[in-house]
């Protein structure tokens, strides 16, 4: 259903057992309204109407951006990210394995591309599992915390979580991002296991640590669109 509150668009509503209304801005810049299954359209209008400058900010920016966080095609000379470079792909004829990463360059094997998107989601998770095991063994080390197990998710927003036994979430698509913010998320999470909210207590842990904390939240924000497959 496609509804028009003034002269803005709701392209799609989703209706759910949530509790609240909720919006979100797709990569190809449409709005799409999450709500209750009982909200009335005035209520959607209230919120889409309060939300205004918000959806048009991001909208702007979709449009603007939309071929760097478009779906990847998976051709020669598409650029790819992995620890804050960028790497071009290769289609290679000459190799046996799926996938390699070498000479700065992502070789895929010209008979694996009708496979590329899950061949390369496995490739980042396993490297995003490897490295942030690496840095959560370090970090918990040096801030005398007992090492706890990580998870690798599929989570599109959530970069990081900690859960309420003590283990730790990590989007497999922070791998893209440079190590300092994977740093930061991964002293974010573990400062979680001792401290459960964002007190004051919570940030003096995490700037400890990482005293530029500001700079990597801010890196997330401008460019967590970008990590994308």
């Amino acid at each position: 259903m496609i509804e028009e509150f003034m002269d803005i668009k709701i392209d799609k509503i989703v209706r759910s057992k949530r509790k609240t209304i909720g919006l979100e801005i797709t990569p190809s810049a449409e709005l799409i309204v999450r709500a209750p299954l009982k909200a009335s359209f005035e209520e959607l209008n209230k919120v889409v109407l309060k939300k205004r400058t918000w959806i048009e900010r991001n909208q702007r920016f979709f449009k603007e951006n939309y071929n760097r966080i478009k779906p990847k095609d998976f051709i020669d000379g598409e650029e790819f990210r992995y620890l804050g470079n960028v790497v071009k792909l290769k289609i290679a004829y000459d190799i046996d394995v799926p996938l390699i990463l070498d000479d700065n360059h992502f070789h895929l094997s010209n008979h694996f591309i009708d496979d590329a998107r899950g061949i390369f989601e496995y490739w980042y998770r396993e490297q995003a599992k490897k490295k942030i095991d690496e840095r959560v063994a370090y970090y918990s080390w040096l801030m005398g915390i007992e090492s706890r197990r990580v998870n690798i998710t599929n989570a599109l927003k959530r970069w990081g979580s900690c859960g309420t036994n003590g283990n730790l979430n990590f989007s497999w698509r922070l791998i893209m991002a440079p190590l300092r913010v994977i740093d930061y998320l991964v002293v974010h999470e573990l400062s979680h296991v001792e401290v459960k909210n964002h007190s004051k207590e919570f940030w003096s842990k995490v700037e400890r640590m990482i005293p530029d904390y500001r700079g990597d939240e801010k890196w997330l924000r401008d460019n967590g669109h970008f990590l994308v497959l």
